[in-house]
């Protein structure tokens, strides 16, 4: 970091609640007028404007584009907008198998991603190999490496985004890893380590779907079935980081057993593995998810059920995140919606059955997400480190 970004994300840190609302507002809505921002922020003009000053000083907001008409009697107005290479930051998604990273800019436009194979879940491995991805990353940047500012990890589990510890990720069978602390010590810029599916609402709560959106939840469908919840403008965090557990609601037989250790969760059916297990059982020898895919659509009684059982349960698990929560739209992603037609059907009908009254207007739509895409969010909440 050159001391033109340590000015800039020290002026993000410092920046009062008006500051920091009149960023965020020409952040994700870049280019606006001085007047929208107003309007948007409830600040007066005058306020807006003494918050852009230093912002255009700095160098992170551009005050000189071409004015545009309005279409009103008077001037064309003169927009701002976020100076998108002013600040660099890099996200990491640890999955089971491999590291997946992106470069990108202050609005997660994407420079440059990486994957590496991870061949260990010791979390000192772990944390080399992320270590490694950073280096990397930075080798793509070019001449924008010294404006690295901030690095987001985001780990599937029960995360403290505050101190980067992770109290419990059942997927890479960690409790108590302060993977926070062992990046801290090797990584010499600001560390964000986050919930992966947190994570993800953050990038489309700032530069997605949420963005006008007053509520949202996110539900992913894949090794694990993760929600993130985005209510009254704000991505839930929890009172003690955990919200939005969707995988873990007790909606099966106790018979079932979660890789969490519990009894009846909706992943002891829905999870991809699951789904594998309950087909290898019933055919007697181990299935890979692609052939168990294969078989349900090929009309295999076992593995449609499978698939069917999976979509009931998660229908289920939505219907009672709206009926809690009532939010305007329902995201599902994951790498499991690329099989959405196995589970659709079934899902749709359980979620029909279950959501009660005028919650049933929540609309409900299918968003694939590539790996890139949850680094990419892994990246927007250290962009959010830096400015809120």
């Amino acid at each position: 970091m050159n001391d033109e970004t340590l000015t800039r994300t020290t002026l993000l840190g410092a920046s009062s609640d008006a500051a920091t609302r009149v960023f965020t507002t020409i952040l994700t809505r870049s280019p606006i007028s001085r007047t929208d921002v107003s309007r948007l922020t409830g600040l007066s003009q005058a306020a807006v404007t003494k918050a852009v000053t230093p912002l255009v000083a700095a160098g992170l907001v551009n005050d000189s584009l071409d004015p545009t008409p309005t279409g009103l009697p008077g001037r064309p107005v003169s927009p701002v907008a976020v100076v998108p290479d002013a600040v660099v930051a890099l996200g990491v998604k640890v999955n089971v198998d491999e590291l997946v990273g992106v470069a990108t800019d202050l609005t997660t436009r994407i420079i440059t991603s990486d994957r590496l194979p991870l061949l260990s879940h010791d979390p000192v491995a772990v944390a080399d190999a992320i270590v490694a991805m950073c280096d990397r990353l930075q080798e793509g940047l070019g001449g924008l490496e010294a404006r690295l500012a901030c690095i987001g990890v985001s780990v599937s589990g029960d995360v403290d985004s505050d101190t980067g510890m992770v109290r419990d990720s059942a997927l890479m069978g960690w409790r108590g890893v302060d993977l926070g602390a062992l990046l801290r010590e090797r990584l010499g810029v600001t560390i964000v380590v986050e919930n992966d599916v947190r994570a993800l609402t953050i990038g489309e709560h700032w530069f997605g779907v949420g963005l006008g959106t007053g509520s949202f939840a996110i539900v992913t469908i894949g090794r694990g079935i993760g929600s993130g919840l985005h209510l009254n403008g704000e991505v839930v965090e929890g009172a003690y980081g955990v919200a939005g557990e969707i995988g873990h609601l007790p909606l099966t037989s106790r018979d079932r057993l979660c890789a969490c250790g519990r009894r009846g969760c909706v992943e002891a059916v829905a999870a991809t593995d699951a789904i594998v297990a309950a087909v290898s059982a019933a055919h007697g020898r181990a299935f890979p998810i692609g052939e168990a895919v294969d078989l349900a659509r090929a009309g295999d009684s076992a593995a449609a059920g499978a698939f069917a059982e999976a979509g009931t349960v998660i229908g289920a698990a939505i219907a009672s995140v709206v009926n809690m929560i009532g939010p305007e739209l329902v995201i599902i992603g994951g790498e499991g919606v690329a099989n959405f037609d196995l589970f659709e059907g079934p899902l749709r009908r359980s979620y029909a059955e279950h959501v009660f009254g005028s919650a049933d207007r929540c609309r409900i739509v299918v968003r694939p997400h590539t790996f890139e895409d949850w680094a990419r969010g892994a990246a927007a909440s250290a962009i959010r480190s830096l400015v809120v």
